[in-house]
């Protein structure tokens, strides 16, 4: 299906387009047709998950493919726990596709609003440090080439480019199916406390390290912290999961409805946002609750923002964190969005941002009608300094001459880019800045 005069927007609208024309393929023939179209019009085509992405990544000015209708279980096998799914497969539909072999994610993020394809390739992660991001779970893709080929990329297919392709950044080309390793579904104990900032800060490695999955929120302007620490249980365990009005209360009333007028009210009268960040402190509390696992990873957000995230070596965190709140404390900035803290164990995929070391992820907001530029661009300083990369969906300014410094794997990336789009099919403005231009493609 093909349509025309669409205008796009991203979730945190940050970014815009109008494509020359839409396709809706529903099958990875019809991906093959619409990119070998695409190639011969001169036009350049993009893929488009959620649009969760807060940079420009799937920015598509020529061919926009939404990939919506490639979703779904392709095969499953329960005994191996390998699952392959259509590459437009939303997140938020895995509990349910996945229930009938009893198998879930091992670890995800506290967003599922994300397509599968969209959230690998960008280096989406969770937490827990002896957990990878998403795109460590990925055993096999399918996508379709600059060139129209349905390649595979698998253990026993070209196995050295898997940690090329499970972080690709859709540079390398269309995804259109992606094999899981999935584990065993499971049940989560979630603990969640307000704590002194200075001490879950001096004990950051070892509360990290001692617990399956562990994050915190810092609304700045205040001197607290709020933690949430999980513990894995087998699915036959006990739940004791929040009652329907608990959470609306907690997670829709107040997290979203009574937040997203705090944070208007913090637009026109910064002066007011201190003293409503110390009253989020004061009605959030203390929470105990036991689920399946993607009901205590996930939050529904429905307050728009617009975000920074970069990673850095774990030990630096508590450094790092400090020296953020001594920016917003000297700047006399009113910043009205927590800063998230989490880790992700090291892995091996070249773009990922936890490569070759244990991680940990400073997140800085600002509600998505505030300008965020003094304040990102401040703390982007910090993090470079501490040896951060930033995450490739969310905002930065790094360009293709910094980020090689940062990823040791980087200019094999290029190379395996520059083979599998050797014409620059794939290409649009993020790309070219992030990955740089091929000689032999024609920059305009």
């Amino acid at each position: 299906m093909t349509a025309t005069g669409a205008r796009w927007r991203n979730w945190g609208r940050t970014e815009a387009v109008t494509p020359v024309r839409v396709e809706r393929p529903a099958s990875a023939e019809a991906v093959q047709r619409a990119v070998t179209s695409a190639a011969a019009s001169g036009l350049r085509i993009k893929p488009v998950g959620a649009g969760h992405s807060f940079t420009g990544i799937a920015v598509a000015p020529g061919v926009q493919l939404d990939l919506g209708d490639v979703s779904g279980v392709i095969a499953a096998d329960p005994a191996t726990g390998r699952v392959t799914l259509g590459a437009g497969t939303r997140l938020y539909d895995l509990p349910r596709l996945l229930a009938p072999y009893g198998l879930a994610l091992q670890n995800m993020g506290d967003i599922d609003r994300q397509s599968i394809a969209g959230a690998t390739s960008t280096g989406t992660h969770g937490t827990g440090l002896r957990f990878g991001g998403l795109a460590t779970q990925i055993v096999a893709a399918k996508l379709v080439t600059g060139t129209g080929d349905l390649v595979e990329i698998s253990e026993t297919s070209r196995p050295e480019l898997l940690p090329a392709v499970r972080v690709g950044l859709g540079a390398l080309g269309v995804l259109v199916e992606l094999t899981l390793q999935l584990v065993p579904a499971f049940v989560l104990q979630a603990e969640e406390r307000i704590e002194p900032l200075d001490e879950v800060l001096g004990q950051w490695t070892e509360r990290v390290a001692g617990a399956d999955h562990f994050e915190f929120y810092w609304f700045p302007h205040t001197d607290t912290a709020q933690t949430k620490t999980n513990t894995r249980l087998p699915i036959d365990a006990p739940r004791k999961p929040l009652g329907r009005l608990s959470r609306w209360v907690d997670d829709e009333l107040l997290a979203n409805g009574l937040y997203r007028g705090i944070c208007a009210l913090g637009r026109v009268a910064p002066s007011t946002t201190p003293f409503f960040a110390r009253q989020v402190d004061r009605f959030s509390g203390d929470r105990d609750f036991t689920d399946l696992s993607p009901k205590v990873f996930t939050t529904n957000r429905t307050v728009r923002f617009r975000e920074m995230e970069y990673a850095i070596p774990l030990e630096a965190v508590p450094e790092a964190l400090g020296e953020v709140r001594s920016l917003i404390e000297r700047n006399g900035w009113r910043v009205s969005f927590p800063i998230e803290v989490r880790a992700a164990a090291s892995d091996e995929n070249w773009l990922s941002t936890a490569y070759g070391r244990d991680t940990g992820y400073i997140a800085v907001h600002r509600y998505f009608r505030e300008d965020p530029t003094e304040y990102f661009t401040a703390v982007e300083a910090v993090m470079h300094a501490h040896g951060g990369r930033p995450h490739w969906g969310k905002m930065h300014t790094q360009t293709d001459a910094s980020l090689r410094e940062k990823y040791p794997r980087f200019d094999d990336f290029v190379a395996v880019r520059d083979e599998f789009d050797p014409e620059g099919v794939f290409r649009n403005a993020y790309l070219d800045r992030v990955l740089g231009v091929r000689a032999s493609v024609d920059a305009a």
